[in-house]
């Protein structure tokens, strides 16, 4: 993980992010994503400059439509707000807020991983 992957995963396990349990580098269907919580449907995808190429954005733009087919809400945060965040307050507050129950969201079940129970 990279240097600001590993601080929003610490604050993640702290349970600063009002009962939200996220899990880290989960897989769903051919992506791996950086933090996913399936109560919220949510994948947290933390972003570096990398992402600032064209090709990068195009890929990033195909991977979160394919994940909003299967209802998952994909929030993207840059590697520089997580680390000028000294307490990452306004970070989690996002979180938070993308996080809440939303009507619009098209519920699809997700594939199950290899060893998980129906």
């Amino acid at each position: 993980m990279t240097l600001p992957e590993v601080i929003l995963w610490q604050e993640l396990r702290r349970g600063r992010s009002k009962g939200l349990q996220f899990r880290r580098q989960h897989p769903i269907g051919p992506y791996i994503l950086d933090f996913f919580c399936p109560a919220a449907r949510l994948a947290l995808e933390i972003d570096g400059s990398s992402h600032d190429n064209e090709q990068q954005y195009q890929h990033d733009e195909r991977r979160d439509e394919w994940l909003a087919a299967r209802g998952i809400n994909v929030l993207r945060i840059a590697a520089a707000e997580v680390l000028r965040d000294e307490n990452l307050a306004h970070v989690m507050d996002y979180i938070e807020q993308t996080a809440a129950p939303s009507t619009t969201l098209r519920v699809v079940p997700l594939p199950r991983c290899a060893g998980e129970e129906p």
